[in-house]
Formats: structure tokens, C-alpha cells, sequence
């Protein structure tokens, strides 16, 4: 199915008037046998994808919450290949789109060829990785490509407009419009040009434009979102599932929600 998964996903969302909600998720953050359980969780609490980020020694993208996320996933073993092996033995009870985001030090490592089949296999529909450059796609799109995984490009508030327009021209899936000057991270308050510079995303992407980067309550959720097709929600949820906090991310997607025990 790969990235038509996300094409049908926002299909739906307009014929319904709605909005994407993204959950970004540590994959082995409480260790990896949790995974199939909170993805779970989030596809009954409304959510329209998951984002499921590798833990890396290294991140350049990630703010303090993701960090220690991450360095906990590592501490229990967690490793790019059995990230894949765990998601492909419970994708077929997933609804849901799946996204990877990692760096591409793994991915090497791994051995790129080798990473496009077995994301295939675990029935991944996209990949998001922040420190590959539209200059050095080729390294790695023209294997998922083949395997029909969209590659996720991401733009940031201080693009050059043509930049902009050749990134959004080339995204698949949807385009990753990251709110902040900075790392991830709870916010309270948006970026003063939020509103001008989504906007100008909306005209020139072919594909969704989804903001990411320091959304952390429902009221952003709701005013960000209404600007674009949808938010990414990471920090606050990973926080939110690191002290069992189950029922602030209901909140945080529909507050008039209720945990179901």
C-alpha cells in the first residue's frame, strides 16, 4: 500500500472537513514490546498517522524531551532493524500510516538497498530524515521510490523562497513545515510570521502542508492547524506516554474526549 496510505488519508480528511493530526512517537522509548500498544492507542484516540522516530546518538533536530526519549530507547537495545521487525509483526491490525523519521547515519549502516526492502516488508509508508539535503536525495529516493515510500521533505521559516518551491515541487506524502527557528520543543507562544509563511506553503505545494516543531496544546492544535492541513504533535505526546499520561494526549486531540478504561 506504502505512501497511497497517505494519499487516502487525507482524502478522507477533506471530504470530512477535517483536519491530520500527527503523533510523533520514540520507537523503544519503555522498550519496544510497548510499540504495538501505543500505536494502538493513538489510532483509537483519533490520530491520522504515526511518526516513529529511530533513536540516534546523534540528533540534530531534536530538542531536549526527543533526546532523552531517544537515549532511553537506545539503553533498552533499540536498534533501526528491530524497530522494522517488531512493526511488520503487528502492521496488519495498523489502520493507520506509518512514517519513519530518522538520520541516515542508520540508515547507511544498515545498508540503504536493504533498508527500502525492509521497510516494504514492515509496510512503512514514508520517511522523514532531517539531515539528508534536497542535494543528496539520490543517495537514498531512488530505492524507495521503487518500493513506493514517500520521501518527506521538510522546509523551515528561513527557506529561500525558490528553495521552498523546488522542495514542496519534489515532497511526497505531504510537506513538513517545521514552525520554529530551532529544535523540537513545547512553545508557548507561535512564531509572530506563522500565519504568512503557511500560507505562502499552501499556495505553492502540490502536496499537504503540515506544521510541526513546538505545538504542544489543543489550542494550538486548533489555530495552527486551521492555517494548514493538519499539525505534528511530538514533544507533549512522548512526554505524555513517558509518565503514562494517556489521558492529555485524548485531550490534546479532542478535549471533549474521554479516556476509555
Amino acid at each position: 500500500m506504502s505512501k497511497e496510505r497517505i494519499d487516502l488519508m487525507f482524502q478522507t480528511l477533506k471530504e470530512k472537513n477535517e483536519k491530520a493530526f500527527v503523533a510523533y512517537i520514540m520507537a523503544g522509548d519503555g522498550g519496544l514490546l510497548t510499540l504495538r500498544d501505543n500505536i494502538q492507542f493513538l489510532q483509537e484516540s483519533g490520530v491520522s498517522l504515526v511518526e516513529l522516530g529511530i533513536p540516534f546518538s546523534d540528533p540534530v533536530a531534536d530538542g531536549p524531551t526527543i533526546q532523552e526519549a531517544g537515549l532511553r530507547a537506545l539503553r533498552e537495545g533499540t536498534t533501526l532493524k528491530k524497530v522494522l521487525n517488531e512493526i511488520a509483526s503487528f502492521r496488519e491490525s495498523i489502520e493507520i500510516p506509518i512514517v519513519i523519521m530518522t538520520y541516515m547515519n542508520p540508515v547507511y549502516a544498515y545498508g540503504v538497498e536493504q533498508f527500502a526492502n525492509d521497510c516494504e516488508l514492515a509496510g512503512i509508508d514514508g520517511l522523514i530524515i532531517p539531515d539528508v539535503p534536497m542535494e543528496e536525495e539520490a543517495i537514498i529516493h531512488p530505492y524507495l521510490k521503487e518500493k513506493q515510500i514517500a520521501l518527506i521533505r521538510l522546509v523551515t521559516l528561513t527557506s529561500p523562497l525558490e528553495r521552498i518551491k523546488a522542495i514542496a515541487e519534489g515532497t511526497e506524502g505531504f510537506l513538513y513545515a517545521v514552525t520554529v527557528t530551532g529544535t523540537t520543543g513545547e512553545r508557548s507562544q507561535i512564531h509572530e510570521n506563522l500565519g504568512g509563511y503557511l500560507q505562502k506553503l499552501k499556495e505553492i505545494s502540490p502536496a499537504p502542508v503540515l506544521a510541526g516543531f513546538g505545538i504542544s496544546t489543543h489550542e494550538q492544535v486548533k489555530g495552527i492547524g486551521g492555517l494548514c492541513d493538519g499539525v505534528i504533535v511530538g514533544s507533549k505526546i512522548v512526554d505524555s506516554l513517558h509518565f503514562g499520561k494517556h489521558e492529555e494526549i485524548i485531550k490534546l486531540i479532542n478535549p471533549e474526549k474521554t479516556l476509555v478504561q
